[in-house]
């Protein structure tokens, strides 16, 4: 039986979640459908749009996303400082740019005089919008429903498009996040649909190289920062030069299939993430069938399913995946 996502989801474990939605209709999302002899390609573009137009509502980064021909990925980061730090208008700002609000919210955020009598309802409303922007199922709700809308307006027909719930799940560590970023990025290369990551339409590892070519990084995803340090901004503490060649090297062997063909320099930040060159691939190509819930080391999967009151061992016989050996 489904677990609602409250139980799911634990910011005092990790700040980052990998999430899954896949279509429930024969008919592809994207891509060429044997089945009607359509293809839907420009709904990649659908997608990617309004994924960044989310993110720049949410209190949520998009650390990865692949669009793929009959589901999605997703590697989230929420950010419950920002949202904390938002002033109520602001808040107010952040909602209105997705939802009409009430009378009253519209009214405070243009700064119109508020009675007395009203103060409380108002507060009560922002608490409430304020805890929707910093919430996964908020973002994915917000991100699903109008694509299905628009798809089902395309094909002429009603009902569901995706899958009753999409798939969520929490990665506890920075060996985690790199792994599952890694298998996320490569969803092309494995699917045979692009021969390198710079090929791959619709990624993030093809914005991170394009602007990488320019010295840069995108600027609607969320950022490497190289080895954290106090006072940092957020975002991904490895280099984004490491990050690169790891997925390029990763994608080679996935390709070619030549297992021993990874740099030094890729060599070395598996043996920082203490993950053999082994499980690494391991990882990095099953990631989907080897976790069906939260990924970390078998101490912090302890502590996360605690906190949610889970069964941890109903998870731990993948943690050996993500450690030397």
């Amino acid at each position: 039986m489904p677990r609602p996502r409250r139980t799911q989801i634990s910011v005092e474990d990790t700040p980052f979640y990998h999430c899954c939605s896949r279509v429930v209709r024969r008919a592809f999302l994207c891509g060429d459908d044997s089945y009607s002899g359509k293809n839907y390609d420009h709904r990649r573009a659908w997608v990617e749009s309004l994924l960044f137009e989310l993110d720049a509502v949410f209190a949520i980064d998009v650390a990865a996303f692949a669009v793929m021909s009959n589901h999605l990925h997703v590697v989230l980061r929420v950010d419950i400082d920002r949202a904390n730090r938002w002033t109520d208008r602001e808040v107010l700002e952040q909602w209105h740019k997705l939802f009409k609000g009430d009378e009253l919210t519209q009214k405070f955020a243009k700064g119109e005089l508020i009675e007395p009598h009203q103060v409380l309802r108002l507060k009560h409303a922002i608490a409430i919008y304020r805890s929707r922007l910093c919430d996964i199922s908020w973002f994915m709700r917000c991100l699903n429903e109008p694509i299905a809308r628009q798809a089902n307006q395309e094909d002429n027909c009603s009902g569901r498009f995706w899958e009753g719930r999409f798939k969520s799940q929490a990665l506890l560590d920075e060996a985690a996040v790199l792994a599952c970023m890694t298998y996320v990025d490569l969803n092309p290369i494995r699917a045979k649909m692009a021969d390198t990551p710079e090929q791959s339409d619709h990624t993030s590892i093809q914005l991170r190289i394009r602007a990488a070519l320019k010295g840069d990084q995108p600027s609607n995803l969320l950022p490497f920062i190289g080895n954290e340090r106090d006072n940092q901004p957020n975002g991904i503490a490895f280099t984004l030069k490491d990050y690169l060649e790891l997925v390029e090297d990763t994608g080679r062997i996935i390709r070619n299939d030549k297992r021993g063909a990874i740099s030094e320099n890729s060599a070395n930040l598996l043996t920082r993430l203490n993950i053999s060159h082994e499980n690494w691939l391991k990882l990095t190509t099953e990631f989907g069938k080897l976790f069906h819930g939260p990924v970390g080391t078998l101490q912090e999967l302890t502590d996360y399913c605690e906190h949610l009151e889970k069964r941890r061992r109903h998870f731990a016989k993948c943690c050996r995946y993500l450690n030397a050996g």
